[in-house]
């Protein structure tokens, strides 16, 4: 099996299948807090490297981990995601992690034919942890659930309960239903008409945001998207 090292390492960085070549861009950098705007591509061609090293891309305008990266239309977006993440502390004998101050986004970036990042409007809050919460239905990108700014009192995390539509169409963000419980870094799904959710880690109860234990249960529901 070949490999194919990137010039640095990374932390949770977006990925995709984009034209032919695997994409690799932002995330985190070695010690997960510092955001990283390096994007690089490989080419590939029936599942194996078609390309002796790596190509470097344009930047991303922001980096960091846990982003929705999506190609659609032939266009590519990278939505969501945070600055900031849990460090490792130096010699620590348990692998322990101290958290740093996180700040999380609300930003949508699109590369096209131009090449050049392009913003589009902002998601209805600032929502992380949504690598794989989303679906393609009808021409509109929809997301369950992530992660939202910090609780301005206790700094705890906030889980989202909220599925947004955002329509290719339009270019326009709403929000189209919720959750039977606020969940993050859960897996999405549409299949013959119902959008299906299963694992991540979810709320501790209606009136507390904070997570608590990951689960492991399928929800489904029908959609009704906005035109």
């Amino acid at each position: 099996m070949q490999t194919f090292k990137i010039n640095f390492l990374r932390y949770a960085p977006a990925t995709t299948l984009w034209r032919g070549r695997l994409h690799v861009m932002g995330g985190s950098k070695e010690n997960r807090h510092t955001p990283a705007l390096e994007h690089w591509s490989l080419a590939v061609k029936d599942g194996k490297p078609s390309d002796k090293e790596w190509r470097t891309e344009i930047p991303i305008p922001r980096g960091g981990p846990h982003r929705a990266c999506i190609v659609v239309n032939d266009r590519l977006f990278v939505i969501g995601g945070q600055e900031g993440d849990f460090m490792a502390k130096p010699g620590s004998p348990i692998f322990k992690c101290s958290r740093r101050n996180e700040v999380v986004y609300d930003e949508v970036y699109m590369l096209d034919d131009d090449m050049k990042w392009k913003n589009l409007p902002p998601m209805p809050k600032p929502d992380s942890h949504i690598e794989f919460a989303w679906a393609i239905v009808n021409n509109s990108i929809v997301i369950a659930g992530g992660t939202t700014e910090k609780h301005p009192i206790t700094k705890r995390m906030v889980l989202v309960g909220e599925i947004f539509q955002f329509n290719l169409n339009t270019l326009k963000w709403s929000v189209i239903g919720k959750l039977p419980y606020r969940v993050k870094t859960t897996l999405v799904g549409f299949w013959k008409g119902w959008l299906y959710f299963t694992s991540g880690q979810r709320d501790k109860g209606p009136d507390d945001p904070s997570p608590r234990k990951v689960i492991g249960e399928m929800w489904r529901t029908k959609l009704k998207l906005n035109s």
